[in-house]
């Protein structure tokens, strides 16, 4: 089982051991400044005690600013660890997928789903070039269909992976021509920029929405 994240997220510790220096450096800056405003004020005109809690208020209000953007950046980190997590699980299962499905030798099994008006139900098989390699006709109900590797030459199709269309047509004239998931098994998940994807055997990424059905 495998889960590995491909962008470098730095430790909450550290993140948090940053913004406090950075919080202690300012604060001691801000100090400073409060210290030379006083020293070098007039005393005939001083400096209000009212200027000096607005200026204490705003800092304290950026201060906590500061830290609550640590802490929002800390509690998306550990839900996007925590989704990942979660799909551990996956790893080692079948997706129900259209991203292409690995032909070992044994048949495939495809989900195919006709148009409801269709009177042919032609199911399109092609490898990774995407030439089609098959044509046949399948059953007008949906359900579980098993591609047996045959090519329309008669022989069998080499091993790797091929990607499969359902053709409905009805009088002679095309209907619809839509993707068909096959179970493909997931190998890794990992996380990225643009989200968490499972990588299948057949080389293929998928989003976990992506997928349709799970099995053993």
């Amino acid at each position: 089982m495998e889960i590995t994240q491909t962008t470098a997220a730095a430790p909450a510790p550290t993140a948090a051991r940053d913004s406090k220096a950075v919080l202690s450096s300012d604060f001691e800056t801000f100090l400073k400044m409060l210290s030379a405003q006083l020293q070098n004020q007039d005393p005939l005109n001083p400096v209000d005690s009212a200027d000096y809690a607005v200026q204490l208020a705003t800092f304290s209000a950026v201060e906590q600013q500061v830290l609550t953007n640590t802490h929002l950046e800390e509690l998306t980190r550990r839900i996007q660890l925590s989704g990942i997590s979660d799909l551990a699980s996956w790893v080692g299962m079948e997706a129900l997928t259209t991203a292409g499905t690995t032909f070992d030798g044994a048949p495939v099994a495809l989900s195919p789903s006709p148009a409801v008006n269709a009177d042919r139900a032609v199911l399109v098989v092609r490898d990774s070039a995407g030439a089609t390699i098959q044509r046949e006709d399948i059953p007008l109900t949906p359900g579980d269909y098993s591609w047996d590797g045959r090519m329309m030459t008669g022989a069998t199709a080499p091993l790797g992976t091929y990607h499969f269309e359902l053709e409905s047509s009805a009088q002679g004239e095309v209907l619809s021509t839509d993707p068909v998931p096959g179970y493909a098994r997931i190998v890794e998940a990992r996380r990225g920029e643009g989200g968490t994807r499972l990588i299948l055997e057949s080389g293929g990424a998928v989003a976990p929405e992506e997928v349709s059905g799970l099995r053993n």
